[in-house]
């Protein structure tokens, strides 16, 4: 199995363990920011600390860097910041697996992102693949009950949530993706690493200056629920490395829709652990996605 895969498998686990953690802090103790920017704060003394040590190991020095990979890398970060908290939203809406599938239209999303930011295309077997994905997607937009049929489906608040983080993690693949490459090194890993780095300080200033000026006291609270949120920056920055590391590595398309397994992770938490139920017509959706992430597999 290509490395890229093996990266991307490791993300799925890495992310659905933060959002499992995301989603219990945020239903209590922490707002939507706070449960984002606890990611950040806990992950980013690790990494920075980290990093020089790594690359010697990697028998690397730190790399030149471009205006571009600097353009790049804030463009990515920002997006993923807004998309985090629109996600940590939308499990206040929807279950914790229905909202993970939401999140999933980023495939698609991250296919025509690409191919107007990078150049980059999908092949035909991959794009049929890709929207079998997306109908498990329309599959799951309708809200609870059935009440709301045809277009209108979109027009509620899970779905408007869901689409809108999706289009800002495909914004945030696509440019990270970018960022790595403008890095002059061959080391895929070395890549990964000073991107994760230069997004996650950037996000650690942004976000933080944000919760001053709008929920003050907030950083207080992210603080003191160190305990979880410490878990969250470890699993955050686990989970961020392998992903940058596959984006370094492949078409950030196609890294986003083999990770569409996270959706199995994500109803196995649903059952074990939040004891929530699906319906059929979630299930229905739910299993075109995973038809989506085995026929990826087999086609590129």
């Amino acid at each position: 199995m290509q490395a890229w895969i093996l990266f991307t498998f490791a993300a799925v686990v890495f992310q659905t363990a933060r959002f499992m953690l995301q989603k219990h802090l945020t239903t209590g103790a922490l707002s939507a920011s706070g449960g984002t920017f606890a990611r950040f704060v806990f992950s980013a003394p690790i990494l920075l600390t980290a990093l020089l040590p790594a690359l010697h190991a990697r028998g690397a020095e730190l790399p030149a860097t471009s205006g571009s990979f600097w353009a790049f890398a804030f463009v990515g970060g920002m997006a993923q910041i807004m998309a985090t908290v629109c996600m940590l939203l939308l499990f206040r809406s929807r279950n914790f697996a229905v909202g993970v599938t939401f999140k999933k239209t980023e495939v698609v999303m991250t296919a025509g992102v690409g191919l107007v930011v990078l150049g980059e295309g999908v092949s035909l077997p991959a794009l049929g693949a890709i929207l079998v994905g997306l109908a498990g997607v329309l599959v799951l937009s309708d809200v609870p009950g059935g009440t709301v049929r045809g277009w209108r489906r979109f027009g509620n608040r899970a779905a408007g949530l869901g689409l809108l983080s999706g289009m800002l993690f495909a914004v945030s693949g696509v440019t990270y993706r970018g960022a790595s490459l403008e890095i002059a090194s061959d080391d895929p890993l070395v890549r990964a690493m000073v991107t994760l780095a230069a997004v996650v300080s950037m996000q650690v200033v942004a976000l933080g200056a944000w919760l001053l000026w709008r929920e003050p006291g907030e950083i207080g609270r992210v603080l003191r629920a160190w305990r979880t949120a410490g878990w969250i920056g470890l699993t955050s920055l686990a989970g961020s490395l392998c992903w940058f590391t596959a984006y370094t590595l492949q078409n950030a398309a196609y890294v986003n829709a083999v990770g569409q397994g996270e959706v199995i992770l994500s109803l196995l938490a649903s059952y074990v652990f939040f004891r929530e139920r699906l319906t059929l017509r979630e299930g229905a959706g739910i299993a075109l996605i995973t038809a989506s992430v085995l026929g990826l597999i087999l086609v590129i």
